[in-house]
C-alpha cells in the first residue's frame, strides 16, 4: 500500500489523504462499530471510540487482517464539542488499538445515532494484499 501524499501539500494529522495498492488480495469490509459492549457505553466520548476502535481490531483479526490494513475510515460523532474536548483520549485509544497506522478517514457529525446513548460509530475498509 503506497500513501498518496503530494510534495507540495501540508502531512495531514492523524489520517492520509488516500492511500493506492495494486495486485490480488482480500477487501473487508465492516459495519459501522459504536462505543458500546454488551449493551453497555461509557459516557465519554473518548471511552466509547476506544470501544469501537477495540470491536474493529477484534474484527479484522477475525478476517486474518490488522489495523496496517485499513484503508479507510468514516467516522460518524453526534458531538463537535465533544470530540474536541476528548482529543487528548481518542489519541490515547488510537495509539493503543491503531498505533502509527493513519488511513484515509472522513468525519461527519450527525444529529444522532441508532441507540441513543451512542456517541460514535466507525465504519472501516480493510485490504490484505495477496501472497
Amino acid at each position: 500500500m503506497r500513501v498518496l501524499q503530494p510534495a507540495e501539500w501540508s502531512k495531514p494529522r492523524g489520517f492520509s489523504h488516500g492511500v493506492a495498492f495494486d495486485g490480488p488480495g482480500k477487501w473487508i469490509v465492516l459495519a459501522g462499530q459504536t462505543g458500546g459492549e454488551n449493551g453497555e457505553y461509557q459516557p465519554d466520548m473518548a471511552a466509547q471510540v476506544g470501544t469501537a476502535l477495540k470491536r474493529i481490531v477484534k474484527l479484522l483479526g477475525e478476517a486474518g487482517a490488522g489495523p496496517e490494513h485499513i484503508v479507510r475510515l468514516t467516522w460518524y460523532l453526534t458531538s463537535r464539542s465533544e470530540y474536541e474536548a476528548a482529543g487528548g483520549g481518542i489519541g490515547a485509544a488510537w495509539k493503543e488499538t491503531l498505533g502509527r497506522n493513519f488511513p484515509p478517514s472522513t468525519l461527519l457529525y450527525i444529529d444522532g445515532l441508532v441507540d441513543q446513548r451512542a456517541k460514535v460509530e466507525i465504519e472501516v475498509t480493510a485490504f490484505v494484499p495477496g501472497a
